[in-house]
């Protein structure tokens, strides 16, 4: 346990959530509404609900304590009874408003703010915390400095506000440690502090950067997110997670464990307080064990010798199929389709995992088991599409994937179903030098990412598939210029998310010219530009890589895939992920019919030999 002197003011937040069935405000001469309200916290009787709590430097106070060291502030009369914060003089020292209705929230502050007042402790202090509310000064610096002088073994740790006046940065000079706000506001006055170039090399002490979705602190980087339902601040939320990495890291936990009992206490806390240390560390253990399922799932995915099977054409795609070899395209002939692939014997021996189409994950086997259990008890891996396919940006012939709402709900069905990884491909066009366009990729990138979040969130492992469709006509320089520019908005996207990579797998098309171009790639062609492309914008980190075939004939799929590998090794797992070079030689054997069903595994089988023997 250490003994933490906190500098920085105590804030009365009161939350006022307007009742939409009241009118709360007055209108003057010029028809301008008005809301009365006095900075006494007496004015808030005619709103629907009203919450008082403690802000400011008492929430890193809470925390402190509740993670059993023995935190006070300066000057002020609160003390931390029976866990809760308490107010000793029964007065308040500043109160800020919070007007909410429904998600929209409004701060309003007094003019004038409250003055930190310093007053040298008179008992041991192992760490001063100064708080991004302590309004630093130069006569507070030169405090600081006079009492440091004879008390050399306190410790200093700041936590630098967003727009920082030369008087906080003064303080980093004997700073052990550094917080700084690194919000992605829009609004510039919100933006994060300018601190004259802060990198962790230019101070002795450690900086732990916090922004509205990760936190990072030297190599270690931990993604956070809550809802607003809680109406928690933007400010209260940062406090939770710099006072909780503080309060880890003088227990003596890593720097990864704190970054992650910071994740799970902001995300657990609500307005009547934070988690005490005990629930965090399950909460972070319970966090910690998925995480491991996670890279676990990735690795088996990846495991040598073998590939995944992408199982899981649209509607609109297994439709075109049929109805080329005049094949109903009803519920029963998808199913004996389906079950061709699925059923091959010794399909483990070249399989790792399926991708399978909803409509497959609740149909049966020949033995009357779902296709999700049949194929986890062969040991092979169920994912499963949840993408919707595609749609047309507004007035743009360019188009994104649908399929976000609602992502959370499936997913978490899909889990209690045994399917433990998921698919999302986004489609990519070349036309001339206008497509794809940055908006197009942007976005793109964006949906991706944010449906990664929702999978690792869901302990579902992610696909991210970037695919520049091989049907167009475009130089082997343009698919490598293209698929450079999508791969590093990809991972830009993925990091902004918080993505934990090694929990995450790329699906991307081979670095080819266009179909429609009338010279086209060697496969060793392919094979240099693809694996120049993939090392030069893939991170190292990334749970692995595995290619879809993307309109190849098969032999042509497989003969690439080979001329990759031999430009190999790669900093990842690297293997296939087809779907028709894989299953066409087969649907042109079946027909349709099923008397044809062992003729047309044996032409599956042949494709799954050809494809592992290529990725040795």
């Amino acid at each position: 346990m250490s003994n933490v002197l906190i500098i920085g003011n105590v804030i009365k937040d009161v939350y006022l959530r307007l009742d939409e069935r009241r009118n709360h405000f007055e209108e003057d001469e010029q028809g301008i509404p008005w809301l009365d309200l006095k900075f006494d916290g007496k004015s808030a009787a005619k709103f629907f609900t009203r919450t008082a709590i403690f802000g400011g430097a008492a929430v890193a106070m809470e925390v402190m304590n509740r993670f059993e060291h023995s935190a006070k502030i300066a000057g002020a009369r609160l003390g931390f009874v029976d866990g809760s914060v308490v107010d000793n003089a029964q007065e308040a020292q500043e109160y800020r408003y919070m007007l909410s209705r429904g998600n929209n929230i409004t701060y309003l502050t007094g003019n004038e703010r409250e003055k930190t007042i310093w007053v040298t402790p008179t008992d041991s202090v192992d760490w001063i915390y100064v708080d991004r509310s302590a309004g630093v000064t130069d006569d507070l610096v030169k405090n600081l400095r006079q009492f440091l002088s004879i008390s050399s073994h306190t410790r200093v740790a700041v936590y630098v506000p967003r727009n920082p006046s030369d008087a906080d940065k003064k303080l980093l000079a004997f700073a052990s440690m550094i917080f700084v706000d690194e919000s992605e506001k829009s609004d510039s006055s919100l933006s994060g502090p300018n601190l004259n170039g802060l990198t962790d090399a230019n101070y002795s002490g450690s900086v732990c950067r916090i922004s509205d979705r990760s936190i990072t602190l030297g190599t270690v980087h931990q993604s956070w997110r809550i809802e607003r339902t809680d109406l928690m601040t933007h400010l209260t939320c940062h406090s939770i997670i710099a006072s909780t990495i503080f309060s880890a890291l003088l227990h003596d936990y890593s720097v990864k464990d704190a970054l992650l009992m910071a994740k799970v206490n902001v995300e657990n806390s609500t307005l009547l307080g934070t988690v005490p240390k005990k629930r965090v560390e399950s909460l972070a253990k319970n966090q910690r064990a998925e995480e491991t399922d996670l890279r676990m799932i990735t690795a088996q995915l990846m495991a040598p010798g073998k590939g995944i099977l992408a199982a899981d054409e649209s509607g609109g795609s297994i439709h075109k199929k049929f109805e080329s070899l005049l094949i109903p395209d009803d519920e029963e002939h998808r199913r004996d389709y389906r079950n061709i692939f699925l059923s091959t014997p010794e399909l483990e021996q070249y399989i790792n995992g399926v991708i399978l189409f909803d409509e497959t994950t609740k149909q049966l086997s020949d033995d009357g088991r779902d296709f999700v259990s049949y194929l986890t008890a062969h040991g092979i891996i169920p994912g499963v599409k949840v993408d919707k396919g595609l749609v047309n940006f507004p007035d743009s012939e360019e188009k994104y994937t649908d399929g976000l709402d609602g992502l959370r709900e499936r997913l978490d069905e899909y889990y209690e179903r045994g399917l433990r990884f998921a698919k999302w491909r986004a489609a990519f066009e070349v036309r001339g030098t206008d497509y794809p366009s940055e908006m197009a990729i942007e976005k793109n990138a964006d949906i991706l990412a944010t449906y990664a979040k929702i999978c690792q969130d869901a302990s579902i492992v992610p696909i991210v598939e970037p695919e520049l469709v091989y049907d167009g006509n475009y130089t082997l320089e343009t698919s490598i210029d293209t698929t450079s520019k999508i791969l590093d908005c990809l991972f830009d996207a993925l990091g902004k998310q918080g993505i934990k990579l090694e929990s995450c797998i790329l699906k991307v098309n081979m670095v080819m010219a266009g179909k429609q171009y009338p010279i086209q790639s060697t496969t060793e062609e392919v094979g240099r530009a693809t694996s120049q492309v993939l090392r030069a914008h893939v991170p190292r980190k990334l749970g692995g890589v595995v290619f879809l075939s993307g309109g190849q004939s098969p032999e042509q799929a497989t003969e690439n895939l080979r001329e990759i590998t031999k430009n190999g090794p790669f900093p990842w797992p690297v293997t296939f992920s087809f779907a028709r070079a894989l299953q066409d030689p087969a649907l042109v054997t079946w027909k349709g019919d099923n008397e044809n069903s062992d003729a047309a595994k044996d032409a599956f089988k042949a494709r799954l030999i050809a494809n592992c023997d290529a990725i040795k």
